[in-house]
């Protein structure tokens, strides 16, 4: 059930009048029937692997409180000696670490199986057949289950957070399975945090026409972002990323660009129809984008990029692999051995660019079974580790050369500079393989002779290209107000009736009549995870 088509918005109706008929303390478990109801008409055979990650992650996180609690008790007991209070401390952390690791090894162990275990086959009969083996492994396929990858990086997150003493084991496994399973965000996010869903999911909401109009306002925009921009879009980068070998030139950057804005467009469109639906609800998910091309740097990128995942990895991955006690231990030795104020600063900044590897490298994997997403995320990896050595560098320069880093100029500079450096990484993203990208690249730099009317075949008719690129034009007005702090709803709510009535009817006829509409739309590029 796709969150464009017919079927979607009725049931979001019907869920949404249901919500707010029904008694304020059963609201909560109508989320979780909706919730379910939805997942179910992606094929009732997944259900049973979004039952098994909220059945283990819910008893982990009643085991670490339970044994946290047990902890408590055992060491307010009287005539309990100092050796005896550490040893029992000491042997509950380590029971609680055991069931994190559990818990990480059966999630994450049904994700790797379910969505990569063909491309370890794969893997495996290369490296056979490079020693010169006869042997094959035969693939198979599995049912990808509905958002798998979301609702095993938020039910993790949960644990880890039971684990860290910041939230409070849920005892109640369908309130915490509404948690793992809420509709709107079931099919692409955002990640949520447990924290900050959970009292909304039990709180009471009250009917507020101002709430559903702004629910809906989202979801409109969303709307327009995903068809007058994405699936525009989609017609120019297919056409040139399918045919690697076709295009040279301009073509090649007008197809990435292309590109670019089909996979923002749906991506963020998809989020704004997330989070509209979900404010009708009451229920408010955390942004995933923040005007993400007005970025200075490939670090600022990824934080104003799919917010929830970067957040995820630096908090469950960043901050624990950099703190270790090994990245501890090569900080200290490179500072010992090292003589210079280079090699000093190298101590301190190894654990950081190591650790941007390891997300970056997972943060490839996570977006698909492939070599080519491997390389995009190590691709951005390696320049932020290198951002991160070359600091002092730059530093130097700077004050050599008297640039000031705070000039209009200067930050102008850095935002094409970085918009370039992503857009290279579209190549890796949406090439069919990995000789196809690099194919695609090189034939960038092969002279063609430009054409509008060329251009204009490629989109399909003038007029597409006409509406995509106002469209376009459109979004970034927009993302200038946004990045000045003007919060457009809001600004919207002021005016008068008659006005903000004709921006409603002007945003839904120009989706409704300008729509780009094919066999493959209303489909979400981030739903495949």
């Amino acid at each position: 059930m796709s969150l464009v088509s017919t079927g979607f918005l009725v049931f979001l109706l019907v869920g949404v009048i249901v919500y707010y008929l029904i008694p304020k303390k059963a609201q909560w478990a109508w989320l979780l029937i909706l919730s379910y109801a939805y997942y179910l008409c992606s094929g009732y055979k997944t259900v049973v692997f979004i039952l098994l990650t909220t059945i283990v992650t819910f008893t982990s996180g009643i085991l670490l409180e339970r044994t946290e609690d047990n902890l408590d008790k055992s060491l307010k007991a009287d005539g309990l000696a100092r050796e005896d209070k550490k040893a029992l401390k000491e042997k509950a952390k380590i029971y609680k670490k055991r069931v994190v690791v559990l818990a990480l090894l059966l999630v994450f162990g049904v994700l790797a199986v379910v969505k990569y275990h063909n491309f370890a086959i794969e893997n495996v009969n290369g490296i056979i057949k490079a020693f010169g083996g006869n042997g094959r492994i035969s693939t198979f396929t599995l049912l990808l289950p509905l958002g798998i990858s979301f609702y095993s990086f938020q039910s993790i997150s949960y644990v880890i957070d039971v684990y860290r003493g910041k939230v409070k084991a849920c005892n109640n496994i369908f309130k915490y399975a509404l948690f793992v399973s809420y509709f709107p965000q079931i099919t692409q996010g955002p990640i949520g945090r447990y924290d900050r869903l959970a009292p909304q999911f039990l709180a009471e909401h009250k009917y507020d026409l101002a709430v559903i109009q702004h629910g809906l306002q989202r979801m409109a925009w969303g709307l327009f972002k995903k068809f007058i921009i994405a699936d525009r879009a989609g017609v120019v980068s297919d056409l040139v990323f399918n045919n690697p070998g076709q295009y040279h030139g301009i073509y090649v950057i007008i197809g990435v660009l292309a590109y670019c804005a089909q996979l923002y467009g749906d991506f963020a469109g998809g989020i704004d129809m997330v989070m509209g639906a979900s404010e009708m609800f009451g229920i408010h998910l955390d942004d995933n984008f923040r005007q993400p091309f007005f970025s200075h740097s490939i670090g600022e990128f990824w934080r104003r990029w799919h917010i929830t995942l970067g957040t995820w990895m630096k908090d469950y991955v960043f901050y624990p692999f950099s703190l270790s006690k090994a990245m501890n231990k090569l900080g200290k030795f490179f500072k010992k051995h090292s003589k210079t104020r280079f090699g000093k600063y190298m101590a301190k900044a190894l654990p950081i660019c190591l650790a941007d590897l390891l997300i970056f490298f997972i943060v490839g994997v996570w977006h698909g079974a492939a070599w080519k997403y491997i390389v995009y995320g190590m691709y951005n990896g390696i320049i932020m580790s290198f951002s991160s050595i070359m600091a002092p560098v730059y530093e130097k320069m700077f004050k050599i050369t008297h640039i000031n880093k705070n000039a209009r100029w200067y930050r102008g500079w850095q935002i094409i500079r970085t918009f370039i450096l992503v857009n290279i990484s579209w190549y890796f993203d949406n090439a069919a393989t990995l000789t196809d990208a690099f194919r695609l690249m090189g034939n960038t730099f092969k002279h063609a002779s430009f054409s509008m009317d060329a251009v204009v075949k490629m989109s399909g008719s003038q007029l597409d290209l006409i509406i995509l690129l106002a469209g376009c034009l459109v979004w970034l007005i927009i993302s200038i107000l946004k990045e000045k702090g003007i919060v457009i709803r809001e600004a919207l709510d002021r005016k008068p009736l008659i006005i903000r009535w004709a921006v409603y009817i002007a945003l839904v006829m120009s989706v409704a009549m300008l729509g780009y509409i094919s066999n493959t739309s209303g489909g979400f590029m981030y739903a495949q995870f």
